[in-house]
């Protein structure tokens, strides 16, 4: 039994290819490894959920209903998820829940009825990581070309693609290595190569 009691993904970026501000179900395109990661994760029992800034519907891009039929995708593709949280509020809206503050985090860990302890948010962007420790919970970034050199400098646990961070979590996460970080302590672990 894996020590994570549920992941958290990101949606655009993590778990799709960044289309932004995307109302295009069509355009949803998994990145490489994200179905294996997710069947892996549910084959243990760990739970599932998406975790996503939609500020385009704050801002008048898209609606509600275009993110949903979006995330209705991404599920086709990617198989059930057993938690969505979506903020959707642009970023001057001063919101709860909008990443980096950690209130997607929360909810969604409540949602799946685990501690944000028990719990991994998985993203791209140093936003991701910082909603994980505001929240209490543990992070690992997977960057893209996107993701800037201070965010993955300054994220506790760093991955080069879904399926390693995924294979990290169910055999050895990386918090329970001697001289690892907790969850929302500020303080780096030492940094062993991927």
């Amino acid at each position: 039994m894996s020590p994570v009691k549920a992941v958290l993904f990101d949606r655009d970026g993590t778990l799709v290819h960044d289309v932004p501000y995307n109302a295009d179900p069509a355009l949803v395109r998994p990145v490489d490894g994200a179905r294996e990661a997710l069947d892996a994760l549910r084959a243990r029992g760990v739970r599932t959920g998406v975790v996503t800034n939609q500020s385009g519907i704050g801002r008048g891009l898209l609606t509600d209903a275009d993110a949903r039929r979006v995330n209705r995708r991404v599920e086709e593709l990617l198989g059930p998820f057993d938690v969505w949280a979506m903020c959707p509020h642009a970023p001057d809206d001063g919101c709860h829940c909008r990443k980096p503050r950690p209130g997607m985090i929360l909810w969604a860990a409540g949602r799946v009825c685990a501690s944000p302890a028990d719990c991994v948010v998985v993203g791209d962007i140093g936003a991701d990581v910082e909603a994980a420790r505001r929240a209490g919970a543990h992070a690992v970034l997977v960057p893209t070309p996107e993701t800037r050199a201070q965010e993955v400098s300054a994220a506790p646990h760093v991955a080069p693609d879904l399926r390693t961070a995924v294979r990290m979590l169910l055999t050895a996460p990386p918090w329970d290595r001697p001289g690892a970080a907790g969850p929302g302590t500020g303080r780096r672990p030492e940094r062993r190569p991927m």
